[in-house]
């Protein structure tokens, strides 16, 4: 009677939530009727309906798409619209194991009863992938499923339902339905890992965490079937304790309940772990296993303990870098690990440092070394024949906390020392000495013997100009010759003398020693002309050629040098003149020209102290020369025995002397000219494939200084160079001269 009341305009078929028990299914329990009155908008009549009561519903609820509600206008007649309504969403279990297709709720429009409609699902599962896992018949709306369900794959479905008149047009504003799949405990716990690995310290206090296990479930974890609780249910080994480690059986952390890990005894534990779901109920749950490896890792609580209290060893005197002696420890700590490998160190009879001990990295034993310290620091067994050591044995990491070095850790090394033939020794090594030259033989120089510590020896030397003679006991050095500076055996003023000393040991050992010998100039060497031999035009005038001296002794026991003519025979002053030009050069001119050859004697005397003299000869020869100042007979001049030196002799007076006169003359330039065609002459080998030699004389600008370039081919030369410290440079020609008044290139 009241559902005929035109105040009642819909009614609601609302599915109650259904009843899950022990993981089956859900059944149906009731359906509750509602009749919804939109004026006082809620529900004034409400029904349970039973399944079993086919008189009052079906056994499949109904959705009823929103109905239209009545509203008043303000001239009181009624005008219908529509009104949304959430559609509660509908659970249904996974795994479900009843017939398909399965209905689960029908759906309908109050409108299906003035005409014809068509209803439809669309969305994922039904038109939409994965399809048709829900279907709808589309006269009577019933809603249907297809195939069991499964929540981890899918967990909810969202569909819309559609109504639709035969010609197509809807006639009902689509509502959405929700589909959720409940989950069953279908699913086992599964851990990360099949093997777990974790480490802790040995020694760890109780409480110290080791590792963290996990394990998932694909079931829902809001839900006791997703809740996982782990548990421990075997060690192995058990000792010292059965239960030496717990777990958190929810996070799955595992710490130590129980002292006493011991690397040195356990290596390592292996525990059997189980996650069960269902909160871990034993009868309900499902559960799975996994293996947790925990290894103990090592600290240092062994110190290294020698094998022995004293070790021996031996070794010969003066050796360094050889082992003497091996040192072994035993340590229980894991091998090759900072808390293993020993270090060792001489605490005790090594004040000197002649030892050091490094270790072996693969044994770990220590090696006992000598080594050199210093330049004489050495072993020596005249000195000390033996060495006892104290030496300690630590690791390369401190001991864990409350653990001490026993006595075991310390020991004594006994090392005896070998005696061997050593060389004798001179020192020092080399010993210089500085005297003067020109000692008369048997003077006493020094005293340069050997030592050897631990044999006879006599001495010997070797003397190369045979100046010295040894005394082979006490090995006073005397001269037996006059000591020269300028003997060719002397270098840069220094004479060397290389002795030995041998012994008698068996094998014999020697050793050499050498005396240096500073030898001072003293004036010695009186001077001579240079070069020997000249020669000169006999026409035009001036005929003049230039000198100088050659000393081997050095400044000041050499130049400047002082030139005269000898007063015999009496013709020399009368056909010759000899004029000073400087401290190192004369010229000499020739009164009387006649061709021939002459010698003229000559005293030059140096400024040494106490000064020498020495009257030498000059070879000349006047020739005839042509209009250009050369000679017209070379075959002869030379036949005659003119040599080069005289040549160059030549060259290099007029050079000095264009120093020092007025150059800026034809004349000058013209006799300057004349000589060096005579020196081209004597100085060319017409058979040597020679460039031309340069000639530049440069008479410009009062004041300035001529150039002359002249070049060299003959080593004489080189004698000028260190006499009158000249510059000289050489190539493959000859020689470029530059001298400090006139340069010659």
């Amino acid at each position: 009677r009241l559902i005929s009341q035109s105040a009642f305009t819909s009614l609601l078929l609302i599915q109650t939530e259904p009843l899950q028990q022990d993981g089956f299914a859900p059944q149906l329990c009731c359906v509750c009727v509602c009749v919804y009155s939109p004026v006082y908008n809620a529900c004034l009549l409400s029904l349970q309906v039973k399944p079993s009561d086919a008189t009052l519903t079906q056994q499949v609820p109904e959705i009823l798409f929103p109905w239209r509600s009545v509203v008043v206008r303000g001239d009181g007649t009624l005008r219908r619209v529509k009104r949304d309504w959430v559609i509660p969403p509908i659970n249904v279990p996974e795994n479900s194991r009843g017939q398909f297709p399965e209905d689960l709720v029908r759906i309908r429009s109050d409108r299906d009863k003035n005409r014809m409609l068509r209803y439809s699902v669309t969305g994922p599962g039904a038109d939409q992938p994965p399809n048709g896992i829900f279907i709808i018949n589309p006269i009577s709306g019933q809603l249907s499923v297809t195939k069991p369900l499964d929540r981890e794959h899918i967990s909810n479905f969202h569909l819309r339902a559609h109504a639709v008149d035969l010609n197509g047009n809807q006639v009902e504003n689509p509502i959405d339905i929700v589909i959720n799949v409940i989950d069953q405990n279908d699913n086992r716990p599964e851990f990360t890992h099949t093997i777990f690995n974790g480490s802790v310290p040995e020694g760890s206090k109780p409480g110290s965490f080791v590792m963290t296990v996990t394990a998932v479930d694909k079931d829902d974890p809001k839900t006791a079937n997703g809740m996982l609780r782990y548990k421990i249910l075997s060690q192995n080994p058990q000792s010292p304790s059965s239960n030496m480690f717990t777990i958190n059986n929810k996070t799955g952390d595992i710490i130590t309940v129980a002292a006493g890990l011991d690397r040195e005894v356990f290596t390592q534990y292996t525990l059997i772990i189980q996650a069960t779901d269902m909160e871990g109920n034993p009868t309900y749950g499902l559960s799975n296993t996994a293996t947790t490896v925990i290894r103990i890792t090592d600290v240092n609580d062994n110190p290294p303990e020698f094998t022995t209290d004293t070790f021996f060893g031996e070794v010969h005197e003066n050796r360094v870098n050889v082992i003497v002696a091996n040192l072994t420890v035993t340590d229980k700590d894991q091998p090759h690990t900072p808390a293993w490998s020993a270090v060792y160190r001489i605490i005790d009879g090594d004040s000197t440092g002649r030892f050091s001990i490094p270790t072996d990295p693969t044994t770990n034993e220590g090696l006992l070394t000598v080594v050199k310290v210093g330049c004489h620091c050495h072993l020596d067994f005249e000195l000390t024949r033996s060495f006892m050591l104290t030496v300690e044995a630590v690791n390369e990491v401190p001991l864990a906390r409350g653990i001490h070095l026993p006595r075991q850790s310390t020991a004594t090394v006994s090392v005896r020392i070998l005696d061997i033939n050593e060389s004798p020794e001179f020192s020092p090594n080399p010993k210089p000495i500085k005297l003067e030259e020109g000692l008369p033989a048997g003077s006493l120089l020094t005293t340069f013997t050997a030592q050897d510590p631990d044999r006879f020896m006599r001495q010997t030397m070797y003397d190369p100009a045979n100046w010295l003679e040894i005394d082979p006991v006490n090995g006073r050095i005397s001269t037996i010759a006059i000591l020269d500076r300028e003997s060719p055996y002397v270098k840069n003023n220094l004479y060397n003398v290389t002795f030995m000393a041998s012994d008698n040991g068996i094998p014999p050992a020697s050793g050499t020693g050498t005396l240096q010998m500073y030898l001072l100039d003293i004036n010695d060497n009186a001077p001579h002309v240079f070069p020997p031999e000249v020669e000169m035009c006999e026409k035009p005038d001036p005929n003049a050629v230039n000198i100088t001296a050659s000393d081997p002794d050095l400044t000041p026991n050499a130049g400047p040098f002082a030139f005269e003519l000898a007063n015999r025979p009496s013709d020399v002053r009368r056909n010759w003149t000899l004029s000073r030009v400087n401290g190192q050069c004369g010229i000499m001119c020739l009164s009387l020209s006649v061709f021939g050859i002459y010698e003229v004697p000559i005293m030059i005397t140096d400024s040494g102290n106490l000064p020498m003299s020495n009257t030498s000869y000059l070879k000349v020869k006047v020739c005839q020369c042509d209009h250009h100042g050369d000679c017209v007979d070379m075959a002869r001049i030379i036949a005659a025995g003119l040599g080069t030196g005289a040549i160059i002799a030549i060259l290099i007076c007029i050079i000095i002397l264009l120093g020092e006169l007025p150059t800026h003359t034809h004349t000058h330039t013209h006799t300057l000219l004349s000589h060096l065609r005579q020196a081209k002459q004597l100085l060319i080998d017409p058979e040597d494939d020679v460039r031309d030699n340069i000639l530049k004389y440069d008479e410009e600008g009062g004041g300035e200084e001529d150039q002359v370039h002249i070049r060299y081919r003959f080593k004489t030369i080189q004698y000028y160079c260190s006499l009158y410290t000249l510059k000289c440079q050489s190539d493959a020609w000859g020689l470029w001269v530059t001298d400090s008044l006139l340069q010659f290139d």
